[in-house]
């Protein structure tokens, strides 16, 4: 269904994943991305080789399930780096919406109905509109990329993930030459999201956030439907997020309703909460610390008290092709 509209302006060890499943991944491209290797990948089926044999079954709309059969798996990986746990990724979140500690969303989300859902499309745009997800992802080929993804809390993930390009989506929608910056909204519905009545919240809902429209169209850049071969958990998002690997983790903006293309940087929600702590561009950056912790190290999950899994956090999260978008810019202002 497409209709028009007119433009408005801590995890524990013994849920490692088994390295049976670890050694059966096929490996492409290291950490970066080939794009003409994209288009040689086969279509593979996710239950081919067992990969995601223990993640649990989800309800999965009927587009998604008519997708899988023609995914590119494992489009873009990370090399040797191992993928944390689904039970990790799906149980330690953060999701104000639905609660401020990290077992809220799994536990309030677990009812949470994400059909139908719509996607609104405006402002300097020629194609404006009002999307169903069937409609959106219509004419998209879905695609597995296995990114790193950093919290601003100094913990990190692996994670694969399912969906498409955002510069192809953007494309489509046809922006204007006075689009310069790309803003998202996440659904308002207090009623279904219990972080949102809370009287203890001091976010202004709807969660804001904002990319430059070069950074938008980069091939990184990345509108995830899915993770671990199947539709994304309520908790991580679903059923459309953003997905920048490069950037720290709350710039990946969880259950989209709206995209809107603009001419002025958009304020972003923990940039508006406080602007000496959370900048528009949050890139991971090691030499820039957050007032009340370094960012120096990471710890990358799963890691317990007595088996810490520390790391040295790289720039732009090891994502070095990004560079160019910020030459010039001083990444200790611009933070």
């Amino acid at each position: 269904m497409l209709i028009r509209i007119p433009p408005a302006s801590a995890a524990s060890e013994s849920e490692v994943t088994p390295e049976a499943v670890y050694l059966s991944r096929r490996r492409f491209m290291g950490g970066g991305l080939g794009l003409a290797s994209l288009a040689a990948l086969p279509a593979l089926s996710f239950a081919d080789d067992g990969r995601y044999a223990e993640v649990e079954s989800v309800d999965e709309p009927a587009w998604f399930k008519a997708k899988l059969a023609s995914v590119r798996w494992q489009a873009v990986t990370v090399g040797d780096e191992a993928i944390t746990p689904y039970k990790d990724a799906s149980r330690y979140n953060n999701f104000y919406e639905f609660g401020p500690n990290k077992g809220d969303p799994v536990r309030h989300a677990a009812q949470f109905k994400v059909e139908p859902w719509t996607v609104l499309i405006d402002g300097e745009v020629g194609r404006p509109g009002r999307y169903d997800m069937a409609a959106l992802a219509e004419p998209q080929q879905l695609e597995e990329r296995i990114y790193r993804l950093r919290c601003v809390e100094a913990w990190s993930m692996v994670i694969p993930w399912l969906g498409f390009s955002l510069a192809d989506l953007l494309r489509q929608a046809e922006p204007t030459s006075q689009a310069r910056y790309v803003r998202f909204e996440t659904l308002v519905d207090a009623e279904r999201m219990v972080g949102q009545r809370s009287g203890f919240s001091l976010i202004d809902w709807p969660y804001v956030e904002g990319l430059r429209l070069d950074e938008a169209m980069h091939p990184l850049a990345f509108m995830a439907v899915g993770m671990y071969g199947r539709t994304l958990p309520a908790q991580n998002g679903a059923p459309l997020r953003l997905v920048v690997p490069w950037k720290y983790g709350f710039k990946s903006i969880k259950s989209i309703v709206r995209i809107s293309l603009v001419r002025d940087e958009p304020v972003n929600t923990w940039q508006a909460l406080a602007p000496n702590e959370y900048g528009f561009y949050a890139n991971v950056n090691p030499q820039v610390d957050h007032p009340r912790w370094s960012q120096a190290q990471e710890r990358r999950l799963p890691s317990s008290l007595f088996s810490p899994n520390v790391m040295k956090t790289r720039l732009f999260n090891g994502y070095d092709e990004v560079a160019s978008l910020y030459s010039g810019l001083d990444l200790r202002k611009h933070y």
